[in-house]
């Protein structure tokens, strides 16, 4: 066993009891084992003191949203040069999409991704389960056979299923499993060949667009799906007041609903693209500001659960094209923290409530011990600088694609030490 380790002289932020004040902590043998709120932890000589010097010390995030290219497409991205970027930007749990090549749609492939991470033991990797075969939105997937392999929820990733008979057999069968499914809400005529959200920038630049009424349809379908199933949705990225809309009449209507939103969706508007620039093609689009800052008070407000990094690796040659050809998606694993360490800086929400959305909510969801700073709880902790300024630079980022929307951006806020089950991982 390592050597325990105790913080000392930190700012603990617990999401769980909302404490945020002076404090430390002594990990042993891959878990919290004692916490100090107010004072300092005892310690002795056979512990590691790690002085924090009044930084932020918090849970690691969980981040609900990574695609990498490995199996199928390592060029973009492999599960180890993933897991050194989520090191690196305070991640110690990550989620891998399904739309690898093979698809993950059999237990085989689950097990293929479980295995792949105990290898290289940096984070905690967890994959989803296609929630059709080949995430061709013909045929269902096994999704009972997957939970048994270890997939913590359903999806097709950035495909909506059509098909609404096969999304209703979909969302039953994954809930006689206890499985949640999540799912982007598109309409796929209305976005079909488009590249930037439907307004008059769209219009000005012309551009192919994609009206945000194709978000609301969509969900407006699943919301009604999953009431009538009595099936757990959660609503993949949401991006829109008219899709914020939709959400807040499920929820009256007791729905078992929950949403997330990208880091990328709270942080740039559609101006954002400016003079083309392919960074900050997004699925779905980056919306008018108006939508941004619905969505930041829909965080605010609790109608927004989740935050995530929506990690879309993308290489040089599929990026630097004329913009309506280019591949949508941006690099985040190494950006999330500082992006949501902005709205703490402009005092939009409370930060033991903004950790929360990375944190304690997403490993509630997926029914994981970590997310809290408890006894017991795994040692999976960030040490953080609130206050250090950046300026991302997507060239430096770990990540092997450097398509970073925030590339240029100055944010505050840096990982100093990373811990996952009480080992060093970044840092140090």
């Amino acid at each position: 066993m390592s050597r325990p380790i105790a913080f000392t002289n930190v700012r603990l932020v617990d999401p769980e009891t909302a404490y945020d004040g002076p404090g430390g902590i002594i990990v042993r043998d891959g878990l919290i084992v004692e916490v100090a709120r107010g004072a300092a932890a005892d310690t002795g000589p056979d512990i590691q003191v790690i002085d924090g010097k009044g930084r932020l010390l918090c849970p690691g995030l969980v981040d609900m949203r990574v695609k990498t290219g490995e199996p199928g497409s390592e060029t973009k991205e492999t599960l180890k040069s993933a897991s050194r970027a989520a090191a690196a930007g305070g991640v110690t749990s990550i989620v891998v999409q399904p739309d690898t090549l093979p698809a993950i749609d059999e237990p085989a492939m689950v097990d293929f991704i479980l295995r792949r991470a105990r290898d290289i033991e940096l984070v905690h990797v967890y994959p989803a389960g296609a929630a059709t075969r080949d995430l061709g939105g013909a045929e269902m997937a096994e999704i009972g056979l997957m939970k048994d392999a270890g997939a913590v929820y359903i999806t097709d990733g950035d495909r909506p299923i059509v098909d609404s008979k096969l999304f209703r057999r979909i969302l039953t069968y994954a809930s006689g499993f206890g499985m949640m499914v999540a799912h982007r809400p598109v309409d796929p005529w209305l976005a079909k060949g488009g590249a930037v959200h439907a307004s008059e920038f769209a219009g000005r630049y012309g551009l192919p667009s994609i009206p945000a009424i194709a978000e609301r349809i969509m969900l407006e379908r699943d919301l009604a799906i999953a009431e009538v199933t009595k099936s757990r949705l959660l609503v993949d990225q949401i991006s829109s007041m008219e899709g914020l809309e939709s959400l807040a009449r499920g929820r009256s209507r007791g729905i078992d609903v929950v949403a997330s939103v990208s880091i990328n969706h709270l942080s740039f508007n559609e101006l954002d693209v400016g003079d083309y620039r392919t960074f900050a093609k997004l699925d779905p689009p980056l919306r008018a500001e108006d939508d941004r800052q619905a969505l930041i008070e829909a965080l605010a407000s609790g109608l927004i659960d989740i935050v995530v990094s929506a990690h879309a690796p993308e290489p040089a040659e599929s990026k630097r094209l004329p913009f309506d050809e280019a591949a949508p998606g941006s690099v985040g694993l190494e950006t999330l923290l500082p992006g949501l360490l902005a709205l703490h800086h402009d005092e939009r929400m409370p930060l033991t409530d903004l950790i929360a959305t990375v944190t304690l909510k997403p490993a509630n969801l997926l029914g994981l011990k970590c997310g809290r700073i408890a006894r017991g709880a795994p040692a999976d902790l960030i040490l953080v600088d609130l206050n250090a300024p950046r300026l991302i630079d997507a060239d430096k980022l770990l990540s092997k694609s450097k398509n970073s929307a925030f590339d240029g951006r100055r944010l505050q806020g840096e990982v100093v030490m990373t811990l996952v089950d009480g080992r060093v991982v970044f840092g140090g």
